[in-house]
């Protein structure tokens, strides 16, 4: 696999990602097309595992990294789902796209890491004020009547993007490094009873003549490229490429995740989207590149 191809691979991944979300929950229910991407993802997985010979490690340690890395799974997967419903998959993105933001600031509550200096806290407000400028056309600017879902959904992805930054940084607090493919499929093979669990307290049904070929392909896809080659691609050009390139897809995912959702599921662009995204993204940019040092950083949907 050529440097290039892979970053182009990892891009379009995880630009497609939300809208393999929102489209597995159209027929499916949501907590059961996730349980079902999970579950192609670490049968796979485990595949990959015993054909290449490598070892997943069972101790304490690691251990207490799948654990942590499930929080991020589990909840930062479950309630992405949920919110597939309600908003756009573009706006997913884009949320999820402040990952290293919201990395930062918990890393200096768990971590005790420097808290953030001038350029990066006026980083974070306009960060701030992009997502507050999106929601306000979400919430107010499309009718009363979608108040509610938007709320909901908006509460959703947010709490989803928490869950899966604080895994990382509870992750690093562990110093245990591991094997990329033997961390997921460890951390994959702890989350699939805890979705198993939620799909079978809050549906439980298998209502077969529902389901749409589209929502089963978008499962398919998301369990294979989402959660598998996907992975593999990023951990591929992580070691081959500096930090500040590879951040660099954080920043375009969510302009191009914008831009399928519109072409391929009629999803809104309004100007409020786009003056919100383009805060959105400076702020970005100038968190990562407006300072002195340079973090390396990981994100994913």
């Amino acid at each position: 696999m050529s440097v290039p191809a892979a970053y182009l691979a990892v891009v379009l991944i995880w630009s497609t990602t939300p809208l393999g979300i929102v489209w597995s929950s159209e027929s499916v229910d949501p907590t059961l097309a996730v349980l079902g991407r999970m579950t192609i993802a670490v049968v796979l997985g485990w595949l990959i595992l015993k054909i290449g010979r490598i070892e997943l490690p069972i101790n304490r340690q690691a251990f207490k990294v799948y654990a942590y890395s499930t929080i991020g799974i589990f909840g930062g997967m479950l309630f992405t789902y949920i919110a597939a419903r309600y908003i756009a998959s573009g706006l997913i993105s884009l949320i999820f796209g402040l990952s290293p933001i919201m990395s930062g600031v918990l890393a200096q509550k768990i971590l005790g890491e420097p808290k953030f200096s001038k350029t990066k806290k006026l980083a974070l407000f306009l960060a701030v004020s992009g997502l507050t400028i999106v929601c306000y056309d979400k919430i107010f600017m499309q009718g009363t009547s979608l108040s509610t879902s938007s709320y909901f959904g908006l509460a959703a992805v947010f709490a989803g993007m928490f869950f899966f930054s604080i895994s990382g940084v509870l992750v690093k607090s562990v110093g245990y490094k591991i094997n990329a493919l033997a961390s997921t499929v460890g951390s994959l093979t702890f989350s699939i009873p805890l979705f198993f669990a939620v799909w079978l307290i809050s549906d439980g049904t298998l209502p077969v003549e529902e389901w749409t070929t589209r929502s089963l392909l978008a499962i398919l896809y998301l369990g294979i490229f989402g959660s598998l080659i996907g992975f593999i691609a990023y951990y591929y050009i992580l070691q081959r490429l500096n930090a500040s390139t590879v951040a660099l897809i954080t920043m375009i995912t969510p302009v191009v995740a914008i831009c399928i959702g519109a072409l391929l599921n009629n999803e809104s662009v309004s100007k409020h989207l786009m003056i919100g995204a383009a805060f959105v993204m400076v702020g970005l940019a100038l968190y990562q590149w407006g300072g002195r040092k340079r973090t390396r950083v990981t994100v994913s949907t």
